[in-house]
């Protein structure tokens, strides 16, 4: 399975761009391009669909994209080209220039689309839950671009990762939530065998529901977890039975059993005959 994406933000041109009316015509985008309208309207299409904006919005277009732009009257529309996943050859990478749609030629600069990278959604006219503080760290990212020094370039990619996290997070609950892994499961039991554990204590250290753990636990193990534990406890009681002196109620403790009533219940049940009988018919030679 190929290794996720490194994610890198790498910030390749960026502007306030203060202009009068203006078009750049149809092209298609290698990177990432946000745009916030600060002053004025403009007409984008993008994938042939039209959308308006104006002051106070933010446009947010995806590698791949077809896109044509139009400022319909005097704007202010500070913007961002920047990838997100690291390219090894991303300085060799541009923002594309009118005219430029068949990008075939450099798929290898294509940046992942975010459905790509993080599973999730998000839309052309974005829509972020704090908006002013989007356009504070979109216009201190600009600021600090245009700086040459290596510090601020630091700070700018930390803004950077800030305004992609910003634009993410209202559209994370729309990605599907992974499988848990219950990888852990086996070692837990084993170094908690004499502790009380309830299915309670396995969902909290899954951070899941009881419901929603007992259901995992018995897709990946074909049975429940309190029986999945107990067969763990009589494996562990065998072992002791036939290659240690313990006594009987000090296995029945240390394989977690309330009391040694219990442990010899459990166990003939299980076993079909009782600890002190399966001791006498397997004990190990070397320990008699």
């Amino acid at each position: 399975m190929d290794s996720p994406p490194i994610v890198v933000p790498y910030i390749r041109e960026c502007d306030f761009a203060v202009r009068k009316p203006w078009s750049s015509p149809e092209r298609r985008l290698l990177d990432y391009l946000l745009v916030y309208i600060q002053e004025g309207t403009c007409c984008f299409w993008v994938d042939h669909q039209k959308y308006m904006f104006y002051a106070g919005q933010f446009c947010l277009i995806q590698p791949g994209s077809l896109l044509s732009l139009e400022g319909l009257t005097n704007t202010v529309t500070p913007f961002l080209h920047f990838d997100i996943a690291y390219n090894p050859e991303r300085e060799d990478s541009f923002p594309t220039r009118p005219g430029q749609i068949d990008l075939s030629a450099y798929s290898h600069l294509m940046q992942p689309t975010l459905q790509d990278l993080f599973k999730i959604r998000v839309p052309v006219h974005v829509q972020p839950q704090n908006p002013i503080l989007l356009k504070e760290k979109l216009l201190q990212t600009i600021e600090l671009v245009h700086m040459p020094n290596p510090l601020t370039q630091l700070r700018a990619q930390q803004v950077m990762l800030e305004i992609i996290l910003t634009l993410l997070e209202p559209y994370q609950h729309e990605a599907p939530s992974p499988t848990p892994s219950l990888n852990w499961i086996t070692s837990y039991f084993s170094h908690h065998l004499s502790d009380p554990l309830s299915v309670q204590d396995m969902a909290d250290r899954a951070n899941l529901s009881v419901s929603r753990f007992s259901f995992l636990f018995k897709q990946r193990y074909g049975t429940s977890p309190h029986q999945y534990l107990l067969q763990m406890r009589i494996h562990h009681a065998k072992e002791l039975l036939t290659n240690t002196e313990h006594s009987l109620e000090s296995i029945s403790d240390y394989c977690g059993f309330a009391d040694l009533h219990h442990f010899s219940k459990i166990f003939k049940q299980r076993t079909g005959t009782s600890p002190g009988e399966h001791r006498k018919t397997t004990k190990n030679p070397s320990n008699r």
